[in-house]
């Protein structure tokens, strides 16, 4: 079994770990909950132990994995001090706020023998998943363009929000989406960064537009806190056809109306979800058709943290693979003041 702490008690911890968590009962036991404020607004786990004293996760020699689930400014600090104390850790994004933390934190974690890994969990996206499935049948032919976007209409957001480099779109979304392409696409060859605020300067970042360069492919990452209908999650174009998903991943959709993934059905698209695909064959035939949609699993990076941790095999998500992001991160948002 792993044992597991998690530092935080709010909604990143109860709703985007905890349901996934607890999913792998056989592997995984969660024995304490840390919360400075010791605030319990979320209905407590039975049989867990929440406390106001960060020492009842260090000084307990049964914890083996310290999960950071606090406010992007903080990760640094309390992913250092949980390595310092002999802790496992893995980190909610965005990992840390500049490369050089980054390349701190996988420093230590060596020295000491320790993992140390950022969550990404975007990574067992349903939409994420099907668009990989349908790239590798090869009906699309050679790759041109990848387009890739996470909208929201929510103005009120930026229209109250001064800009901070930890709580822009860039850092809070872009975290998804760069690392759904790094994983998959690998290191780029170029990128070319368009990063605004919409709402004038001094204003929170609320507009993102990168292009990543791959020789003749071309893959683009694209949000706003603006877009009343959203544009379709993915669009890939190759040079015999193109395939269309509209709709992301079901699994957030799900947990914010309290679904829970030990329920049938959960996270899981219907028909109407299931992406276009038209493409031309090798005799030349016009095809168009629905694609069934893979069955996205936030639990699995669990799993991939189980097997490592516990069985010894590679890190899933690589340390080089973070520390690019990372460093794309800070370079798209230096402009912003």
């Amino acid at each position: 079994m792993l044992t597991i702490a998690y530092v935080g008690n709010g909604k990143s911890t109860n709703r985007y770990h905890l349901p996934f968590s607890k999913k792998l009962k056989d592997k995984i036991t969660i024995k304490t909950i840390y919360s400075p404020s010791g605030k319990k607004e979320w209905e407590k786990v039975e049989g867990v132990h929440y406390t106001t004293d960060i020492k009842d996760v260090y000084n307990d020699s049964d914890i083996q994995l310290v999960v950071i689930s606090t406010p992007g400014e903080t990760h640094f600090s309390l992913a250092k001090e949980a390595l310092e104390n002999g802790k496992n850790v893995l980190v909610e994004k965005p990992f840390t706020e500049t490369a050089e933390e980054a390349r701190t934190l996988f420093s230590m974690a060596e020295d000491k023998g320790l993992f140390v890994q950022c969550y990404q969990n975007r990574r067992y996206d349903s939409d994420f998943l099907t668009t990989q499935k349908v790239i590798e049948s090869g009906v699309l032919g050679d790759l041109l363009e990848v387009e890739m976007h996470y909208d929201y209409y929510r103005p009120e957001i930026p229209e109250n929000m001064n800009f901070s480099r930890e709580r822009s779109y860039l850092y809070g979304h872009g975290c998804h989406t760069l690392d759904q392409v790094i994983s998959y696409f690998g290191k780029p060859d170029q990128v070319h960064y368009d990063v605004r605020q919409l709402l004038g300067e001094g204003r929170m970042n609320d507009y993102f537009d990168l292009d990543l360069y791959y020789k003749q492919l071309k893959v683009s990452v694209k949000s706003s806190y603006f877009r009343l209908k959203e544009r379709p999650s993915f669009v890939v174009y190759g040079k015999k056809g193109v395939f269309v998903k509209h709709t992301k991943d079901r699994q957030e959709e799900h947990l914010k109306l309290y679904y829970m993934p030990d329920q049938e059905g959960f996270g899981i698209d219907l028909p109407e979800h299931y992406g276009l695909l038209t493409y031309i064959d090798d005799e030349g035939h016009y095809h168009e058709e629905k694609v069934v949609s893979e069955i996205g699993d936030y639990s699995q990076v669990y799993e991939d943290i189980y097997e490592t941790i516990v069985n010894g095999k590679d890190k899933v998500i690589k340390d080089s693979e973070t520390i690019l992001q990372i460093e794309m991160l800070e370079k798209g948002i230096q402009a912003i003041k």
